[in-house]
């Protein structure tokens, strides 16, 4: 097992629906080594390309992103934020990318469709960078449409860890999102609300970091109110303890009874701290001894 802790970034999108903000989820291929078959938000590793593209020349906002993370050095601060958009755009197909005047760039019209479906599978398949698309159609990348939310751990029990850094995003205008058909099969717009009542279901599986992250968000009644929580919060690392009782497996979150760890004081622990494996699905519960 590779138990090497890999850089990842993940985005919640978000768009105003109603009542309550609906997020974007894409379900992973079945096959897929990590998380196979599961609803998340549009993610993956940070990779040396984006590194490499986390330059004023290309990107707005870098200032912002060096300073968001005090725990990293500045390039990868600012590596995270870039590795963010491009998962963003290969899993998802949204760009977040302003034009020479500003304005989120449009991709709306067939041309602008066929020709951005192109550039996805070219950059997942590394024949393109994300810094080669902004260049050649004269944009910048909008660093500073991400707002950091959360940060997770993988536990050393599962095939493959990482150290994720969640954003928040609103879902810029004149863009469609839609799933890669490779990594991701299917993708749907939910509320917070309606994916947990699917995972509860059995209709869609959610991982414990996704279901932690519906339920912050599930009471929120738009994404200014998401966007502002999350920029007021105080982000406290995630790394839930894996225990064996009684024959049943568990994750536990800092601040359940069985986890000696703490919850940041500004950071109280969530409805359900502990994640049961039942019939190979991780069943969210309330902290209990």
């Amino acid at each position: 097992m590779d138990l090497t802790v890999h850089p990842a970034a993940t985005v919640i999108v978000l768009r105003d629906a109603g009542l309550a903000p609906e997020v974007f989820m894409v379900r992973r291929h079945e096959g897929t080594a990590f998380l196979g078959g599961a609803h998340v938000f549009p993610g993956g590793r940070v990779d040396a390309s984006d590194r490499e593209t986390a330059h004023e020349r290309w990107c707005d906002g870098i200032a912002g992103a060096a300073a968001r993370f005090a725990d990293l050095p500045p390039v990868d601060a600012v590596a995270y934020h870039v590795a963010a958009a491009r998962e963003l755009f290969e899993e998802a197909g949204v760009l977040l990318a302003r034009d020479e005047a500003g304005e989120f760039v449009s991709l709306a019209g067939a041309s602008a469709r066929a020709r951005i479906a192109q550039d996805r599978r070219d950059v997942h398949g590394r024949g393109l960078t994300l810094a080669g698309i902004v260049e050649r159609e004269g944009l910048r990348l909008a660093l500073d449409a991400l707002v950091p939310f959360a940060h997770w751990v993988t536990p050393p029990i599962d095939v493959r860890r990482f150290d994720t850094r969640f954003f928040v995003a609103r879902m810029p205008p004149r863009q469609t999102p839609a799933h890669d058909e490779t990594e991701t099969i299917e993708s749907v717009w939910m509320t917070a609300a309606e994916a947990i009542a699917r995972c509860e279901r059995d209709e869609i599986v959610l991982p414990p970091p996704t279901w932690t992250t519906l339920r912050e968000i599930e009471s929120f009644g738009s994404v200014d109110a998401v966007m502002a929580w999350a920029r007021a919060r105080r982000i406290a690392r995630r790394e839930p303890m894996f225990l064996e009782q009684d024959g049943q497996k568990m994750l536990l979150l800092a601040g359940d009874p069985l986890n000696p760890e703490r919850p940041a004081a500004a950071d109280p622990p969530p409805a359900e701290t502990r994640f049961v494996l039942v019939d190979g699905r991780w069943r969210a519960e309330a902290g209990r001894t």
